[in-house]
């Protein structure tokens, strides 16, 4: 059963996890383009769908970052996922 992470206070610390859908498209040169149509201008490119997809998480992560630190609501809409728990996202 999943429980809440607490402080060192023992108040519930809010976690919030989002799963956006990634869209992804090989260039013509070999390279693979990534973004997420719900986060405007999240969108980075690899060598590799697997580099794609790294890439795309972690400027997804800095995004989001930017938004929380600005105040700003995270877009939703029906591409996203959001689960008030900790989660672990697997793609294959």
């Amino acid at each position: 059963m999943y429980q809440r992470p607490v402080n060192s206070q023992g108040e519930i610390i809010a976690v919030k996890s989002y799963v956006f859908q990634a869209e992804l498209e090989q260039d013509e040169d070999g390279r693979w383009s990534a973004w997420i149509e719900a986060l405007p201008g999240c969108a980075t490119w690899g060598y590799s769908r697997e580099e794609a997809l790294e890439a795309l998480k972690e400027a997804a992560q800095a995004y989001l970052e930017v938004l929380s630190e600005k105040g700003q609501e995270i877009p939703t809409d029906h591409t996203v996922q959001t689960i008030d728990a900790p989660v672990v996202a697997v793609t294959l």
